[in-house]
């Protein structure tokens, strides 16, 4: 897997920067794991457009992902690795022993005819999600649960991982994606490794039209509006707008906007990076 670079044969490939794809082993999905996808434009169940920038795109059709990896001690192959247009990184088919066929996050270094295993005693090897309490210390990991039984919450997109500090008690410390620092129960999963396409932040759209296909469109700075569309809008030619804050006026860069007493604020041991 890696990147590849176009030739500037017209302005919008000039800086274009895509994958290779070159890990990607099939180009049509497993049908029995598709749903069907309805896009809303950002307008709700009365036309309203009440989120704006949004419409349009190429039609998509929603993979069944499995989160929970709750086919525990059963052997899976992994028979493809494939693109989601759903999500950053790659999904892995993998066919258990019993014939049913699911859709996981593929980690990084998952390859064709590998076998997978989850659940209690499964070896801690690239691929298989096994319980906190069985992961080695200062073990990399992603497809993490909040709660038990709940499904993969974080470390889901590309080249995203966490990393098993310690244990104390029924808790795990884990330091997250964003750098902070937070107890998890040791009852939760997780799987081995990081999620696949780590070169994924380091691609390049090249031009407006490859955003649109994404259903994308363009947005609006606030600093270009009239003082009745934004409260950064208005002065005279090129003004800065003010401090910078949302079209609600909620303030931007550092303005904390977690609730000081939200429940979960003292699993937290280390805040995230600002």
């Amino acid at each position: 897997m890696g990147l590849r670079k176009l030739k500037p044969t017209t302005p919008g490939q000039r800086f274009k920067v895509i994958s290779d794809n070159s890990d990607v082993t099939v180009r049509e999905p497993e049908k029995s794991l598709l749903a069907p996808m309805k896009k809303s434009g950002g307008r709700n169940n009365t036309g309203k457009m009440t989120m704006r920038y949004l419409g349009g795109g190429h039609k998509q059709k929603y993979r069944i992902i499995d989160f929970k990896r709750d086919k525990d001690n059963i052997p899976a192959i992994v028979k493809t690795i494939e693109y989601d247009p759903n999500r950053t990184s790659r999904i892995a088919l993998v066919c258990y022993n019993d014939g049913e066929k699911r859709y996981i996050i593929a980690p990084h270094g998952l390859k064709v005819e590998q076998t997978i295993i989850s659940g209690r005693g499964a070896a801690p090897e690239i691929g298989n999600t096994l319980f906190i309490e069985e992961i080695p210390l200062g073990t990399v990991i992603h497809n993490i649960e909040l709660r038990p039984g709940q499904g993969a919450n974080f470390a889901r997109s590309a080249g995203s991982y966490a990393q098993l500090l310690s244990r104390d008690g029924k808790y795990a410390i884990l330091k997250m994606p964003s750098g902070e620092s937070r107890m998890i129960l040791i009852t939760c999963k997780a799987t081995i490794g990081m999620a696949s396409n780590i070169d994924h932040s380091l691609e390049k759209s090249g031009k407006a039209g490859r955003t649109r296909w994404l259903g994308k469109r363009p947005r609006t700075r606030g600093v270009v509006m009239n003082p009745v569309d934004h409260p950064m809008g208005g002065g005279e030619g090129k003004s800065s707008g003010g401090h910078p804050r949302s079209r609600n006026g909620i303030p931007a860069k550092g303005y904390k906007t977690r609730a000081p007493k939200k429940q979960s604020s003292k699993y937290i041991i280390e805040k995230r990076k600002k």
